[in-house]
């Protein structure tokens, strides 16, 4: 499949900001399954300078800066994305919870490189009520992949999808008490869950192309931007799962970031220099081409 992605965030503000600065991590990426063909960003108003740069995770970022007084800022990110399909793995990965536990302990230069998607990070900590909601569905004789997907799951099943209920900062414990959230709340649960258990998982940052009710046309701007997560799993890779739709990510998921949780890859972060409270508009198309 071929993808047009249209991401636009308006801010406005209640009074002159006399300054900005602000990080962008909007363009998809281009990696085996995925090419990012083209991509644009429109600002207005116009920085005199946009610096493109790669993070430590590898994702592509953008710097810019506005020194004039402005009201209201409008960012519109524009890609291209040929997506190839990826069918679910029907020769799941057979490593074991245990055989995978054994080799990150005794295999050094393998546990180095995972460390930091095994450690606690900004938004994601867990405790032993939280590690324990994951517990039955790892047993140690069980293939790590399969035991991830009945996690997976569980999330779908036992967890309700409530837009108004979180926002960024709602902490995993609130979410697990009242058993709702968004895709982000659900992927760092269930990243908590995971390293808690002692292995490594990763933030993915993107989109999910939505299909409107049978016979109804899609609404314009009726995308957003979604969230999920990749297990590292010993001797195959890098395994991705969608807790909040329960699936094996496929042609329809594009990705635009990975890190240790979203404080990593947010679409926009920045600082400025004003008063009063912003508001925040955001519209996200994901449009079929192909």
């Amino acid at each position: 499949m071929k993808y047009k992605l249209i991401h636009k965030t308006i801010y406005k503000y209640p009074s002159l900001v006399t300054g900005y600065q602000s990080l962008l991590c909007l363009e998809p990426k281009t990696m085996l399954g995925q090419e990012c063909e083209s991509f644009q960003l429109d600002i207005d108003p116009a920085p005199a300078e946009i610096v493109q740069r790669t993070d430590f995770y590898g994702n592509s970022t953008h710097y810019f800066s506005l020194h004039r007084p402005h009201t209201e800022l409008s960012v519109t990110a524009t890609s291209l994305v040929q997506r190839e399909a990826i069918a679910d793995v029907k020769m799941n990965p057979a490593i074991t919870c245990k055989e995978a536990k054994d080799l990150l302990a005794h295999d050094r230069s393998l546990r180095i490189k995972m460390l930091e998607y095994m450690l606690a990070s900004p938004m994601v900590r867990w405790d032993e009520e939280i590690v324990s909601f994951a517990k039955d569905c790892f047993e140690d004789h069980r293939p790590l992949y399969d035991c991830v997907k009945t996690f997976c799951q569980k999330i779908f099943v036992v967890f309700d999808f409530t837009p108004q209920f979180s926002t960024v900062n709602t902490p995993i414990k609130e979410v697990l008490a009242a058993k709702k959230g968004v895709c982000q709340d659900f992927s760092h649960l269930a990243i908590a869950c995971i390293r808690g258990l002692g292995f490594p998982v990763r933030y993915i940052s993107g989109y999910l192309e939505t299909l409107p009710a049978p016979g109804s046309a899609k609404l314009q701007g009726s995308d957003a931007s979604h969230a999920w997560i990749s297990v590292y799993i010993p001797q195959y890779g890098w395994c991705d799962f969608d807790p909040t739709n329960n699936l094996v990510p496929g042609s329809r998921h594009i990705i635009t970031a990975w890190g240790r949780d979203y404080s990593d890859v947010p679409p926009m972060k920045g600082i400025i220099f004003s008063s009063g409270q912003q508001k925040l508009k955001v519209e996200v198309d994901v449009i079929p081409l192909s």
